[in-house]
């Protein structure tokens, strides 16, 4: 994942959603993916034409990186401009909070089943922006967000209440690595003068001065 965005939150959605909605005869059904590349995105139309292989289109789009720098997509037979773009746009243009749009790392495929009544132009890019929107509407959505990661030795024996305490105080412990004498916890915190101060005090002070933070670097993590 790109350590080098302007961008230190977005949004994405949490694993795998479907949904339908049938307009006119024709059934629209809508999956969503978090995928973290252009090939994973193409990945899932392709499942999906093995999936619904008598379906008449498998519409998608979708969008990568923090900083949202990749976003493509397809009609996929459909009039040119009446089911990608739209699709694209109710992703691209989705408040995940109030002022906010920074939906990403997502993609769509919208499989039509054709009912046998013609939706005309307008008709279809409402059928499809409508789509998406549903299925986000109902979708699992989590935080990422680019943090500053800090290992913390610790003795074998206070380890496990060392994480405990950390956790029970809200800090976020990604887990823990056992060395040939000690053990390592990564803990993950946001990249602010203030809050890493506030950190050293807190452990200086659960570890009574036994254990000290280095800096790991930086990495995406997902926030539940």
């Amino acid at each position: 994942m790109d350590n080098d965005s302007v961008a230190t939150a977005y949004t994405t959605v949490d694993g795998d959603f479907a949904a339908e909605l049938e307009i006119k005869r024709s059934r629209f059904i809508t999956y969503l993916r978090r995928v973290d590349s252009e090939a994973a995105a193409r990945a899932l139309v392709a499942e999906l034409r093995k999936k619904h292989f008598d379906a008449r289109h498998h519409c998608s789009a979708f969008i990568l990186g923090p900083d949202r720098t990749a976003m493509r997509s397809n009609d996929d037979g459909e009039p040119s401009g009446t089911a990608g773009i739209p699709m694209l746009d109710a992703l691209a243009k989705r408040e995940t909070a109030p002022g906010t749009t920074d939906l990403s790392d997502i993609a769509a495929v919208v499989v039509r089943y054709f009912g046998g009544i013609l939706l005309g132009a307008g008709g279809l890019v409402r059928a499809y922006s409508e789509s998406v929107s549903t299925a986000l509407d109902a979708a699992p959505l989590l935080r990422r967000e680019r943090l500053r990661i800090l290992g913390v030795d610790a003795d074998y024996a206070a380890a496990g209440r060392l994480e405990n305490d950390l956790r029970a105080a809200g800090i976020q412990v990604l887990g823990t690595e056992y060395g040939p004498r000690l053990a390592t916890l990564r803990v993950a915190l946001n990249d602010q003068a203030p809050v890493l101060a506030a950190f050293a005090d807190r452990l200086a002070s659960l570890s009574a001065g036994a254990s000290t933070a280095i800096n790991l670097g930086t990495e995406w993590v997902d926030v539940r």
